[in-house]
């Protein structure tokens, strides 16, 4: 845990660009990467939207949940999966097997732990540094979307 005393060094920089190495990532518990990793994907989505002019101002916030939502990274889960090497496999099945304690009631149990398993990975390339792998995830499962 970071302390008040830590964080006063720290910069907004210091967020955007982490570099931890594998050991510490192990050291949080999946549900803490899948935390992170939420953000970090809805903030891409957030990105994606505005970039593409997929949505008005009105409608960002619909649109974006309709990317969000467990059902939807679900299916992006599964054009993934096959791009992912064996540590980030890993990464996914960490997150995916974590036990959770409520899913949603707009998502089944499947749906719920696979969204999971994808922002645990998210989480895990965020805090390595990752982020062209990170993105070149991202626009992978994006594919479809783009074609809709």
């Amino acid at each position: 845990m970071i302390t008040d005393t830590q964080m006063e060094g720290m910069t907004l920089q210091d967020q955007f660009h982490h570099s931890m190495d594998a050991r510490r990532i192990g050291q949080i518990s999946a549900l803490g990467l899948a935390h992170c990793g939420d953000a970090v994907f809805e903030l891409l989505v957030r990105a994606w939207l505005c970039e593409s002019g997929r949505a008005t101002c009105k409608d960002l916030h619909r649109a974006t949940v309709r990317y969000v939502c467990a059902g939807a990274q679900a299916r992006r889960v599964d054009r993934m999966l096959p791009l992912l090497d064996e540590q980030e496999l890993a990464q996914y099945r960490r997150g995916r097997n974590a036990h959770v304690h409520a899913v949603p009631k707009n998502a089944t149990h499947e749906e719920y732990s696979k969204a999971t398993g994808l922002e645990c990975l998210f989480g895990a390339l965020y805090l390595a540094g990752r982020l062209d792998r990170l993105s070149e995830l991202f626009e992978k499962t994006m594919e479809e979307a783009d074609a809709t």
